[in-house]
């Protein structure tokens, strides 16, 4: 609930700072490589040091650096600052998806993932709510609050997760075997490469759809806010309940394919299907149901090829493609909107959802030949 600044991050650039748009895009450019370098150095720690200790770092260093940042003046200590507040902040995801899958079961690592999404979504939702209410007082308390909500996180992690309060939270990391290393696994490297390039397309939701909506579809505002909130709606009240029924029921890349041949669908039809509302609208379901049904099983996919000892690699190189596809994808969707026209922009997106569809159908094919060969030879 406190993720208030970066929603605001640039009308705090234009307006307070009186930074141009093309130096807040600047600092947001290098926020997003600061993004890319913690999820790096998150995955990392989070092998040498155990989840605990990073993701108390991160939250105590992250809210520091959030005040910090508000206090910045000139534009190249701003630069400055956002790349290592991001750098910190980021650090945070590889270690937390780590402590979420130690602290789950094998049956249920998918609903646990699954209802920390939720808890995240809700959080941006609120957060972001208040954070109108508040930066049209004082941008400045939005830094404030920004920072004392990550160091309040940092304070309940230890009067409740202590490694001295849960004795065997990370005490058989040490006796698990080492898998092999993330940088040498040729499927899982390949998931992230296709996992990047739907990602990238996957951000188009909420960076030109918006846009789309508005200038080609000619939607009104209020009509642009009912539409991305059923995504939310659905998401927040199905997910759970379908992750539920459809949790160890078939191969987890089976739900990942689906889920991205969906989404690419749901921007297909965009251009295939006449309308206004009626077409934002079952656009709005299709990316909603291929959400709902992949998304949660990426996270599952990668866990299991882990243990303890190795799984900040795994998570740091997943939060890296992330990171990545935020930066890359909103600004190639934004510059082939703009350079040619909406309509190209979703053939292009639907091209690159088909080559992640047939990087993941290709992944699924070599690893149920390896575990016909393991068979075999037992």
């Amino acid at each position: 609930m406190g993720a208030m600044v970066m929603p605001f991050m640039t009308l705090y650039l234009t307006q307070s700072k009186d930074v141009s748009i093309a130096k807040a895009g600047i600092v947001l450019a290098v926020f997003g490589l600061g993004t890319v370098a913690g999820g790096f150095l998150g995955g990392k720690l989070t092998d040498k040091f155990g989840f605990y200790f990073v993701q108390l770092f991160a939250l105590m260093g992250g809210g520091l650096m959030f005040i910090l940042l508000g206090q910045m003046e000139s534009f190249t200590s701003i630069c400055i600052t956002s790349f290592f507040l991001s750098m910190i902040n980021e650090s945070f995801r590889p270690a937390n998806a780590a402590a979420i899958a130690h602290y789950s079961k094998k049956e249920n690592v998918t609903r646990s993932f699954t209802l920390n999404r939720l808890a995240m979504n809700l959080g941006w939702a609120v957060g972001g709510a208040l954070g109108g209410f508040i930066a049209a007082q004082s941008y400045h308390l939005l830094f404030w609050i920004d920072g004392f909500t990550n160091v309040l996180a940092g304070v309940l992690l230890w009067i409740v997760l202590a490694p001295s309060k849960n004795k065997g939270a990370e005490e058989d990391a040490v006796k698990e075997p080492i898998k092999k290393s993330a940088y040498k696994d040729t499927p899982f490297l390949m998931f992230v490469l296709f996992n990047t390039f739907y990602a990238c397309c996957f951000f188009q939701i909420f960076t030109t759809i918006p846009v789309y909506f508005k200038q080609d579809l000619s939607l009104r505002e209020g009509d642009i806010g009912i539409l991305m909130s059923i995504n939310g709606i659905l998401i927040a009240f199905f997910e759970m309940v379908i992750i539920k029924m459809l949790e160890g029921r078939k191969a987890l890349l089976t739900y990942i394919i689906i889920g991205a041949a969906l989404i690419g669908l749901g921007f297909m039809i965009l251009n295939i299907i006449p309308g206004t509302f009626s077409v934002a609208l079952i656009y709005i379901l299709l990316i909603s149901i291929g959400e709902i049904v992949g998304l949660p099983f990426m996270a599952t996919f990668w866990i299991q090829r882990t243990t303890n000892r190795n799984r900040g690699q795994y998570a740091g190189l997943y939060t890296m493609s992330w990171a990545i596809a935020q930066i890359v994808g909103p600004a190639t969707g934004a510059w082939v909107a703009d350079t040619y026209n909406f309509n190209t922009l979703w053939w292009g997106v639907t091209l690159f959802f088909l080559i992640a569809v047939l990087g993941f159908r290709w992944i699924q094919n070599r690893e149920q030949k390896a575990e016909l060969v393991a068979a075999s030879t037992e």
